[in-house]
């Protein structure tokens, strides 16, 4: 059980299956509050910021899916989908955009439970290790790398990588979660004003250009693994 409350968003229309929800998340100590539609949810996650999020697919106005790309552009809070749809294309669609996991109904309340500690487990360890490399509220350190946020600008070694401003954008969507395997879309998603406007070959492309700024500095350091058919993810020491 949390020792201090945390809070969890479940987003669903069902009553009985809200209401199951909501007792077992209570139980283990959770703060919950409960919305039936995803506008909202949208609103709601804007005024209280919640810690975890449970989000059903199938909402009566817009899907869970188009609740999670609009929470995705300004925060990376954990997300559970829950649904009754099997398909695997569903579950890829729903970890590509940006989610944690991906439950089916009918569930076991206790496995959910489980599920959603696992990942708060995950997301708080990661937190502490960014909190680590902090050195002031508007830098991001991390090993011999630096982002200073208000100015937009990024030091390796020292030296000034002169980033553009969607290069600076996916460096900074990597430091959040280093390991975290990106796919095209999500960095999209994240990163990019319009993100239906770009294509994975525009990701590629910055990609490259973020690689070669870094090796103009140390051309033997590799912080950034393409895993093929997936995305990117970032490694500060190998």
């Amino acid at each position: 059980m949390p020792s201090s409350p945390l809070s969890v968003l479940i987003v669903e229309d069902e009553p009985a299956i809200a209401e199951t929800l909501i007792y077992a998340l209570e139980y283990e100590g959770y703060q919950v509050e409960h919305v039936g539609t995803g506008s909202d949810a949208i609103q709601h996650f804007r005024k209280a910021a919640p810690d975890f999020i449970v989000l059903d697919v199938g909402l009566p106005d817009i899907t869970g899916f188009d609740v999670c790309r609009e929470i995705r552009k300004t925060s990376g809070v954990p997300i559970l989908f829950l649904t009754a749809r099997e398909g695997e294309i569903d579950r890829v669609v729903g970890l590509e955009i940006g989610g944690d996991d991906y439950v089916v109904k009918p569930f076991s309340p206790r496995e959910l439970t489980a599920r959603i500690q696992a990942i708060l487990r995950r997301t708080q360890l990661s937190s502490s290790s960014q909190e680590e490399g902090k050195r002031e509220v508007d830098s991001i350190v991390s090993g011999r790398l630096s982002l200073l946020l208000d100015r937009y600008e990024a030091r390796f070694d020292g030296k000034n990588l002169e980033l553009a401003r969607y290069e600076f954008g996916m460096l900074k969507v990597f430091l959040a979660h280093p390991g975290r395997v990106y796919t095209r879309d999500q960095l999209m998603e994240l990163v990019w004003d319009e993100p239906d406007s770009a294509s994975d070959r525009t990701v590629d492309a910055h990609i490259k250009t973020l690689r070669k700024k870094i090796h103009e500095v140390d051309g033997s350091f590799e912080p950034i693994r393409t895993h093929r058919g997936i995305g990117y993810s970032w490694h500060s020491e190998d």
